[in-house]
């Protein structure tokens, strides 16, 4: 079996480093946090309320794409949280040596603008959801992938990619 790479993806607020994070404690594979991986240019930016435009997104997204070929290049599998709201920074994430698949985290937009209200220690305001929603493009039925409705604790979440993710013999 090859190195794959799932990337948990979505907007600010579906829950992908939790989620992400708990996938990989369960397939026994590093987490990559994508917004670790930020320039600070566009943490500052994002901070002050602005959303990142393409060319804030592409560096960043070059970075992630690259962690995840030295990854498969060392044998190893991983799991990323990367919001890949568009299909064109699929397309670059996709570059990445190895199989690369999606998580598309869906929840609903009032649900959403709770959490990003009531949550603490994260740098993105809440004031940037609207153009996050605006920006994200559903994954395409020719994209390897999986829609998952949020509904439940993180666990059942990473019940459900596996069960979505795990070809049926």
């Amino acid at each position: 079996m090859g190195v794959e790479h799932l990337v948990v993806m979505g907007v600010s607020g579906t829950g992908k480093s939790t989620v992400g994070q708990a996938l990989a404690d369960r397939l026994g594979r590093p987490f990559l946090e994508g917004d670790a991986l930020h320039p600070a240019a566009n943490v500052a930016k994002m901070s002050a309320g602005e959303p990142l435009d393409d060319d804030d997104r592409w560096p960043w997204l070059r970075i992630v794409r690259d962690e995840m070929t030295e990854r498969t290049a060392a044998g190893t599998s991983t799991v990323v949280a990367c919001s890949a709201l568009r299909r064109v920074y699929r397309d670059l994430l996709r570059e990445a040596q190895g199989d690369v698949r999606f998580v598309l985290l869906d929840v609903p937009a009032g649900v959403l603008r709770d959490r990003i209200v009531h949550r603490t220690g994260h740098w993105m305001p809440p004031s940037l959801l609207e153009s996050q929603l605006a920006t994200l493009e559903p994954l395409q039925p020719d994209e390897d992938g999986v829609v998952l409705p949020v509904e439940g604790p993180p666990e059942g979440v990473v019940d459900a990619a596996i069960r979505a993710l795990t070809p049926h013999a």
